[in-house]
């Protein structure tokens, strides 16, 4: 089955892939810029927006999704950015096929082991009753019993979607991504390196980029720069979405 895509503009192809619980609508003011340069594919990876549900979800499953959605789009060299789960994903893609990646660009993630920090967002989506919930306002406040931050519940619930009149429910398999939650902190394995140009992004509010990750990231990427964006956590395309960009681009050009 074929990724489920949205693609802005032309000239060479800039593949972008989001994070755990998002989707391809949360780069669409980004992709918009980078389209008028590039042809932009905003990918919604499996079990994510409106891409296929499977019940597998590791890094090996992702990448190969994302080959044949190359062979698919006949796409033979591209740009790569990929968020959190998706700089996990484009880490291990590029690695296994660097003839098809000419950039990589990891937004706020490291080749490293990261622990289960999902729980109180997955037990929060998971409490949803949608014969009881009928409303983005309801479903507001039942997130709000775990989440308390209103830009990361705003994040989630763009998840929601009316099944039928009347009727909420989930676009992401949330049953699949639960299951398989220890699988998003996975380590890209040891002896997967890429030899190209790359750029680590990271925010300066984020603890998911260390110092200690640079040494990592330079053993398997040995070509990348890593660059600090000012006033953002972990959501650093969506807090400082004008740095992000200038970032991107002076690196792609």
């Amino acid at each position: 089955m074929i990724l489920h895509s949205q693609i802005l503009g032309q000239g060479k192809p800039f593949v972008i892939l989001h994070g755990f619980l998002g989707m391809s609508d949360n780069w669409k003011t980004l992709g918009n810029q980078f389209a008028e340069s590039f042809e932009v594919h905003l990918i919604d990876q499996r079990n994510h927006g409106r891409s296929f549900h499977d019940p597998d979800h590791h890094y090996e499953a992702l990448s190969e999704d994302l080959r044949q959605y190359f062979d698919h789009h006949n796409i033979k060299e591209a740009i790569v950015l990929g968020h959190s789960m998706g700089g996990k994903t484009a880490m291990f893609f590029a690695s296994k096929y660097p003839e098809l990646v000419s950039h990589l660009i990891v937004a706020d993630i490291s080749p490293r082991f990261y622990p289960i920090h999902h729980d109180t967002i997955l037990a929060g989506l998971n409490s949803f009753d949608f014969k009881e919930i009928k409303s983005r306002g309801a479903a507001d406040k039942q997130l709000a019993n775990y989440i308390p931050q209103v830009s990361v519940r705003q994040f989630l619930l763009k998840n929601l979607y009316w099944k039928e009149k009347g009727k909420l429910a989930f676009r992401m398999n949330l049953e699949a991504l639960t299951e398989n939650v220890s699988e998003v902190g996975e380590a890209l394995p040891l002896h997967f390196k890429f030899d190209k140009n790359t750029l680590f992004l990271k925010g300066d509010k984020s603890e998911y980029i260390g110092t200690q990750d640079e040494a990592i990231i330079k053993r398997q990427f040995p070509k990348a720069n890593i660059i600090t964006i000012t006033n953002a956590g972990h959501w650093l395309h969506a807090e400082n979405p004008g740095q992000f960009y200038e970032a991107v681009i002076n690196f792609v050009n």
